[in-house]
């Protein structure tokens, strides 16, 4: 974000706050008060600031929770760009309107990229979860939301196939996060069609064991690094109103990733 905020020529910082459970509602009050322009929220509180705040959008008020927030002279309004910022990172790659999409998991990256996908028009969603009762659930939020949407959940199994008419499948759990980057999720490798788009919300490593044996599989990938780049995207945008540019983030990102020389710089 910073890094966005110099090659703008904004006079801005981007600053981490811990925010203890139960004092969500002074950090907001004081967010306020400083003249802060907007602030993000990750876990636990993307739920909890919702009391706060005078406004939701449309995909937020549907799924439920908040990961940016616009200071309007002190008219707060919650966004989710978590499912944006996956949509915006597939533009070139697939188009959504009318795809049929798997996704796995249906904790709050799936139920955000559920939710943005609707909106985008996609043709028929199904959610995928060990934890059948929580697909069930986000798939009838969104049915609910968008009667025009095929939207079906399935139990998660070893050696899950992939359905042969699907056009997106999205990995939308922890497996193969740092440091855990051998994981990935038990699928039919067969499965992999090199016509399917395999995507990824992970964003370390950028390169996750799923994209790369999709990758070989002939598929074409879309990482979870693009995703929070465009995730990023959206939220200055909606502080400053400047499109930032990718090229500028993507870099950064990287050199965040870079290892260290022995005298803790970035090789």
């Amino acid at each position: 974000m910073e890094a966005a905020f110099a090659h703008h020529g904004l006079p801005w910082v981007y600053l981490n706050c811990e925010v203890p459970d139960g004092a969500i509602s002074h950090a907001v009050g004081g967010a306020v008060a400083m003249g802060w322009r907007g602030f993000n929220c990750s876990m636990p509180h993307k739920q909890t600031v919702i009391p706060e705040l005078h406004s939701l959008t449309l995909s937020a008020r549907i799924i439920g929770a908040v990961n940016c927030v616009v200071n309007d002279d002190g008219h707060l309004t919650g966004h989710n760009t978590d499912g944006r910022g996956f949509i915006d990172a597939l533009t070139g790659t697939i188009e959504i309107s009318g795809a049929r999409i798997v996704i796995l998991g249906a904790g709050g990256a799936a139920r955000a990229i559920a939710v943005e996908a609707a909106l985008a028009g996609a043709r028929h969603l199904t959610l995928v979860n060990r934890n059948p009762a929580r697909a069930n659930e986000v798939a009838d939020a969104v049915s609910a939301a968008f009667g025009a949407v095929d939207t079906t959940w399935r139990a998660f199994e070893a050696g899950y196939v992939i359905p042969p008419e699907t056009d997106l499948l999205v990995q939308a759990t922890s497996v193969g996060l740092s440091p855990n980057v051998d994981e990935m999720p038990s699928i039919q490798l067969t499965s992999l069609r090199a016509d399917l788009v395999v995507a990824d919300v992970i964003p370390n490593p950028p390169m996750t064991s799923l994209l790369r044996v999709a990758a070989a599989h002939g598929c074409r990938i879309v990482t979870g690094t693009q995703m929070l780049v465009n995730q990023a995207i959206a939220n200055l945008e909606l502080w400053s109103g400047i499109r930032a540019d990718a090229a500028v983030m993507l870099d950064a990102f990287a050199a965040a990733l870079a290892p260290a020389d022995e005298d803790g710089r970035p090789n």
